[in-house]
C-alpha cells in the first residue's frame, strides 16, 4: 500500500473545491485535513463543517489529523462530519486507548501521531490497536516547513517493529515531503505520504501528484 494524501492546508481556500477536484483527477488517494485548535499548536484551521463540505465534493477518503487538546471531545464531531481516517497526538492525549477505541468503534481507521522529538518506543502499549501511525517530519502547526532528517531513522525503526510484531499498522509521514525525497521515504518504509506545499504551491500541482504516484507504482511490492 502506497498512498498519496494531499494536504489542503496549503491550497487556496477561496478555490478549495477546484483544488480537491484537481488532485482527485490527478490520482491522489486521500485528502489530508489538518485540524488545529490554537492551543496544542499555534494556529487555527478547519472545523467539522469544513469536513462535511469536503465530503460532498470528493469520493476520496478524508484523513483528519487532530492537532488539538482534549481530542476525545473532537472525535465524535469529525466522525459525524465524515472523517474516514482520524489521528490524535500521543502528546495531547491523556486517555489514548479510550480515544483510539472511540475512533474504531465508529468504523473509522484510527491512528496516533508522534511529533518529531517523540520516540517511537512510546507506542509500545497502543501499537497493536492502531490502523496507522503518523510520523510528523516537521513540528506541527504550519505548512511549508523543511523536512527533519531524523524522521528517516524513525520510519525504519517503526517499520522493523511492526514487522517483528506481525502487525499491520501503516506508516504515514507528514511534513516537508516533495518529489525530491518522496522516493527515498517510500524506500525506507513510508506507506502514506502527506504533501501540501510541494503540490499546491507548485506551478503544476496535478503534475506533482502524477509524478509521485508513478514513483509509488514503481516501488509497489509484488
Amino acid at each position: 500500500m502506497n498512498l498519496l494524501a494531499p494536504s489542503i492546508l496549503s491550497a487556496d481556500f477561496s478555490r478549495i473545491g477546484e483544488a480537491v477536484k484537481m488532485v482527485e483527477e490527478a490520482g491522489a488517494d486521500m485528502i489530508h485535513v489538518d485540524v488545529m485548535d490554537g492551543h496544542f499548536v499555534p494556529n487555527l484551521t478547519l472545523g467539522p463543517q469544513a469536513v462535511a463540505a469536503l465530503k460532498k465534493i470528493t469520493r476520496l477518503p478524508l484523513d483528519v489529523h487532530l492537532m488539538v487538546e482534549r481530542p476525545g471531545d473532537f472525535i465524535p464531531l469529525f466522525v459525524e462530519a465524515g472523517a474516514d481516517w482520524v489521528s490524535v497526538h500521543l502528546e495531547a492525549s491523556v486517555h489514548l486507548h479510550r480515544e483510539v477505541e472511540l475512533i474504531k468503534s465508529s468504523g473509522r481507521k484510527a491512528g496516533v501521531v508522534l511529533n518529531p522529538a517523540t520516540p517511537v518506543r512510546l507506542l509500545d502499549e497502543i501499537l497493536p490497536e492502531l490502523d496507522f501511525v503518523l510520523l510528523m517530519s516537521v513540528d506541527p502547526g504550519f505548512g511549508g516547513q523543511a523536512f527533519i532528517p531524523s524522521t528517516r531513522r524513525k520510519i525504519a525503526e517503526l517499520g522493523r517493529w511492526i514487522a517483528e510484531r506481525r502487525l499491520e499498522a501503516a506508516i504515514e509521514v507528514d511534513g516537508g515531503i516533495n518529489p525530491g525525497n518522496a522516493a527515498a521515504l517510500i524506500g525506507e518504509g513510508a506507506e502514506v505520504l502527506v504533501m501540501g506545499a510541494a503540490i499546491f504551491r507548485s506551478a503544476d500541482p496535478a503534475g506533482v501528484v502524477r509524478q509521485v504516484k508513478e514513483e509509488m507504482r514503481r516501488r509497489e511490492r509484488p
